[in-house]
């Protein structure tokens, strides 16, 4: 339908649950012959943009986004997150079924994609999910001042790797999505959190925004999906939208002039 005054046209929303499993997968499949990573982030917020209910982003999520979030990790050949996430979502590597692996294996990707954590101290907790209820061992990008402890800690449950730019004190993303790529794992999801999103903003390595928009209101202090310490415009494309009998809706952005060259 189109609207009034200025020719704006409306487009009804599809429902997801009419697609089918393959459906959707299909409508989020990463673009072909990748050389290097592309960057997907998927987040969920409230339709007031709190990014988490109890300070966790799962409080959110219903049983259409559950589907969404693993069909997106069985697309992706790593999931990125930070430090923070995992120790607050109590995070486990990646569990799949046998019909995801074969479908991965025709893919050409591993069976099961590694969780990476990034961390510039490298303190996480050995005892935590992450190293035991996992079929593959996390990847731990850290610093090169952190490196050497990390490993004596994490080196039996873990790849420990140094990322660091030019800070020894810091983890350089460019660094660690080149450290990925080199691994064949260009297919990123980053699940954030939001100062994982944001750094991923600031410095334009964001290629791909996966939204949920909860059907509820928040308020409080709730954090936005992205924080950061300075404002960072960055335009993006809408490629699809779809909804659910609950009323959530699924939100695909890519970076608008990615889009552009697409159509080209």
């Amino acid at each position: 339908m189109s609207g009034d005054g200025d020719g704006t046209q409306f487009t009804l929303l599809g429902r997801i649950e009419e697609l089918g499993a393959e459906g959707v997968a299909a409508h989020y499949g990463y673009p072909d012959g990748l050389q290097s990573c592309w960057v997907r982030a998927n987040m969920i917020a409230s339709v007031d943009g709190g990014a988490t209910s109890g300070g966790k982003s799962g409080g959110l999520g219903g049983d259409g986004d559950r589907a969404l979030f693993a069909t997106l990790r069985d697309l992706a050949d790593v999931i990125v997150v930070g430090a923070a996430t995992v120790r607050v979502e109590n995070y486990s590597g990646v569990q799949l079924g046998a019909a995801e692996r074969l479908a991965r294996q025709r893919r050409g990707q591993a069976e099961v994609p590694p969780v990476a954590v990034l961390t510039r101290s490298g303190l996480l907790d050995r005892d935590a999910k992450l190293f035991h209820l996992t079929d593959v061992p996390p990847l731990i990008l850290t610093s090169s001042d952190a490196v050497e402890d990390t490993r004596q800690r994490l080196g039996a449950v873990a790849e420990v790797v140094d990322a660091s730019g030019p800070a020894p004190d810091s983890v350089d993303l460019r660094t660690a999505l080149d450290l990925l790529a080199e691994r064949g794992l260009v297919r990123v999801l980053t699940e954030g959190g939001p100062g994982i999103l944001g750094m991923f903003t600031e410095q334009d390595l964001l290629d791909e925004l996966c939204l949920t928009v909860a059907p509820l209101l928040l308020g409080g202090g709730s954090a936005r999906i992205v924080t950061g310490l300075g404002e960072v415009r960055s335009d993006l494309a809408l490629l699809h939208a779809l909804t659910d009998d609950r009323g959530f809706l699924y939100l695909r952005y890519v970076r608008d002039r990615l889009a552009r060259d697409a159509e080209r």
